[in-house]
């Protein structure tokens, strides 16, 4: 493979707009011109280089959003190192298991650590923004390939134990290029950043795009929809473009902040990540905010993107749009044979934006990719006849109830359209008649308290009854990743338990009697 020199836009913009705003960190109130910023990399690299970091090593951060995180990653990246940015909302035991998987020298972070794999040492993320900013910047570094990982990025574990995405520099450049086409990322960009760095919105789709284009990313140490509200309305902000999940969104919604209004420079408020119905795009578009879905995942970063136009994301909604230009898409049946538009596939995706593979995880290599190359989503997607892609459901979260698939977000999206739906979420559960049948969980608007009859009448409207959830459940929240997505393996591994504790008791009732 022909070699690739990993980009560095922050050196580059450094000598072309030296004085121009890089970035802010909200929680401090600092700010970096891309002078200021390019130099604080190379201090970092010094502080890196005097604690034995080499190219190839591992270094993780526990830590809350912040632009030394940022900081720490450009450096490692220069130096050739790996940066493994870890989930602050697992368990210590989780977290060692992860540390254990990618063996890194040191574990930055000022929370309690878990235990440590051999030859790791903790040290404090506090102390090394401290020390950054007392060295001496390094003398330039010697450029390394592209090709090279530069973040191990572990996955969501929506559906089980995480494994570690292998990202490139050439991953990041493409996601950059690939959002900021789509998304209409130019030099005067602001984007407000406060989706976890743990995740691939968070460490890249925030990150990278304004930083390409020479534009400015505020980081703030996390999401509060109150102060998300008031940041995005801040004109001194001016923030122009929001990453964040539907989730997020719709929490904005819901606090009594709420006015966008004030958003005067927002171009768009950008989702992925996770399902988004139609009937919440067109909520957003009837009070003059533009929602432009998307899709993507942690191992292929920005894939598919709507266009920024009020008409066609009023005609398209539900779809997450077209490729970005350095990507391919195919939809594929069973046997990898395309399918004509109009039916639904599992989604097949080639670009300079994926991944490589799993570290440490070959095996998994080998399970996600076809032969040619092109990695295998899980998901399920339907391409119209202009091109347009929806994301049908992913196929693991398929059931079959009487002889036909049912794919659940089909059902989540009716569930949504019923005024007193906030969020729903959908798995097929064992039934002795029909195989399986969908299992609702719901939850209700504010003031509302929608019946499971109301809800199965307003779904039969919408679907096939085949379709209609046989059971409905009312819930105050559901199980979460870090990133705010729907852990529907926690749910099912629920049912089976409640199911199994029900069976045990069944059997323990059909007993006979001991006689006397």
């Amino acid at each position: 493979m022909p070699d690739f020199i990993t980009p560095d836009p922050v050196a580059m913009h450094a000598r072309l707009r030296p004085a121009a705003l890089a970035c802010i960190d909200i929680a401090t109130g600092r700010r970096w011109s891309y002078r200021d910023l390019d130099s604080d990399i190379q201090r970092a690299v010094s502080v890196l280089l005097a604690q034995g970091i080499v190219r190839g090593d591992r270094v993780a951060a526990l830590a809350p959003n912040s632009v030394h995180q940022v900081i720490l990653q450009q450096a490692l990246m220069r130096i050739g190192a790996i940066f493994v940015p870890m989930n602050w909302r697992l368990s210590l035991p989780e977290l060692g298991r992860l540390l254990e998987d990618c063996t890194p020298r040191i574990l930055y972070t000022d929370a309690p650590a878990p235990d440590l794999p051999p030859g790791c040492r903790a040290e404090s993320f506090a102390a090394f923004a401290t020390q950054t900013d007392a060295a001496r910047p390094a003398p330039a570094q010697r450029p390394h390939s592209g090709h090279d990982t530069c973040i191990i990025l572990y996955t969501s574990g929506t559906s089980g134990v995480p494994k570690g995405a292998l990202l490139t520099s050439q991953f990041l450049l493409a996601t950059a290029v690939n959002f900021n086409v789509l998304g209409e990322v130019d030099t005067g960009a602001v984007f407000l950043c406060d989706s976890p760095m743990f995740h691939v919105i968070g460490i890249v789709t925030q990150i990278w795009p304004p930083m390409l284009r020479g534009g400015t990313f505020l980081i703030s140490p996390g999401f509060d929809p109150a102060e998300t509200n008031d940041r995005l309305g801040n004109p001194d902000y001016g923030v122009t473009h929001y990453f964040c999940v539907p989730q997020m969104a719709d929490a904005l919604r819901h606090a009594p902040n709420f006015a966008p209004e004030r958003w005067s420079r927002l171009k768009a408020l950008f989702t992925g990540g996770a399902p988004n119905p139609p009937a919440n795009i067109r909520w957003w578009l009837d009070r003059g905010v533009r929602m432009v879905d998307g899709y993507g995942m942690t191992e292929t970063g920005t894939t598919l993107g709507m266009p920024l136009s009020p008409e066609i994301l009023r005609e398209k909604a539900g779809a997450v749009g077209l490729c970005g230009p350095l990507t391919s898409v195919r939809i594929v049946d069973e046997t990898g044979t395309e399918v004509p538009d109009g039916t639904a596939g599992e989604i097949l995706i080639f670009g300079l934006n994926v991944t490589p593979g799993y570290w440490n995880r070959p095996e998994e290599r080998t399970r996600a990719f076809t032969p040619e190359g092109w990695i295998r989503t899980g998901d399920i997607g339907r391409r119209d006849a202009e091109g347009f892609i929806s994301i049908v459901d992913r196929r693991k979260d398929m059931f079959i109830s009487g002889g036909e698939n049912v794919f659940p977000v089909e059902i989540e999206t009716a569930l949504r359209e019923h005024p007193a739906v906030r969020e729903a979420a959908v798995i097929g559960i064992p039934d002795d008649r029909w195989g399986e049948v969908g299992l609702a969980y719901v939850i209700a608007m504010p003031g509302h308290a929608p019946t499971p009859e109301d809800l199965a009448r307003h779904c039969a409207g919408l679907i096939a009854r085949f379709k209609v959830p046989k059971e409905f459940r009312i819930v105050a929240d559901l199980p979460r990743t870090g990133s705010g997505k729907v852990m529907k393996h926690v749910l099912a591994q629920s049912e089976r338990e409640k199911r199994a504790e029900r069976e045990k008791r069944a059997e323990r009732g059909a007993r006979p009697c001991p006689t006397p």
